[in-house]
């Protein structure tokens, strides 16, 4: 039976990899987005669905859990939570809390919304697995981004979390932790880096391949490095 997944921030850099890595690997995958140029990013594929919806709302997420979780032939089996944002405006004495809240409110509330909304669907399914995308900042900061390192930080934290409530309903979690994602975002933020030692998006989209499939089973509660050798 084909298995569906729910893939946030599907139309990102590192979005476009995993959604282009699980339709190849015969999955049915269902992406959200808000705003139209985000759809120039993603290929047409008989398997892929996408969906408008701003992931900070409520009622947005269950239209697009309920999506995903809409077919009986193909039951949702996995949440691939992507979407986020970064910010690195300078020292907490510098840093209104408006700005570090935001951080919080683009990293953690649209993980936990979705997967509050997805659990049940997962279960009913009979399992499946979550990954959620933390960062190196999260367990190695680095000066000026505390907002975005303590959301990470809680990313990381809120998996752990799930995988302690949920391990006996069959549902596994477990965490990704990029250091710099080599996207063309990020060529364009510090072009004289050495972007050979950045890790690919397509590299993490295997990590997360396997940690949605079967083949995994064994695994939950982790935060798995995926640093490249940056």
């Amino acid at each position: 039976m084909q298995k569906s997944a729910l893939v946030t921030g599907g139309t990102g850099g590192l979005g476009v990899a995993v959604t282009g890595r699980l339709l190849r690997d015969g999955w049915r995958v269902v992406v959200p987005w808000v705003a139209e140029q985000e759809l120039e990013r993603v290929e047409a594929h008989e398997g892929l669905e996408l969906v408008q919806a701003d992931l900070t709302d409520p009622e947005a997420v269950e239209k697009a859990v309920a999506l995903a979780a809409g077919r009986s032939d193909a039951p949702l089996s996995g949440v691939a939570n992507l979407v986020g944002g970064f910010d690195a405006p300078g020292r907490v004495g510098d840093v209104p809390l408006e700005r570090f809240e935001e951080q919080f409110r683009l990293n953690l509330r649209p993980t936990y919304l979705v997967t509050q909304a997805a659990l049940g669907r997962l279960i009913a399914a009979g399992g499946g697995s979550v990954v959620c995308v933390g960062s190196r900042a999260g367990v190695d900061p680095f000066a000026g981004a505390a907002g975005y390192a303590g959301s990470k930080a809680a990313v990381i934290a809120f998996v752990k979390s799930l995988s302690v409530e949920y391990r006996e309903d069959g549902v596994r979690a477990n965490a990704v932790l990029p250091s710099v994602i080599d996207t063309a975002a990020n060529r364009s933020a510090m072009p004289d880096s050495d972007h050979d030692r950045w890790v690919k998006p397509e590299e993490i989209a295997s990590v997360i391949a396997f940690l949605l499939s079967s083949r995994s089973a064994a695994t939950s509660g982790a935060a798995i490095p995926v640093y490249g050798r940056a």
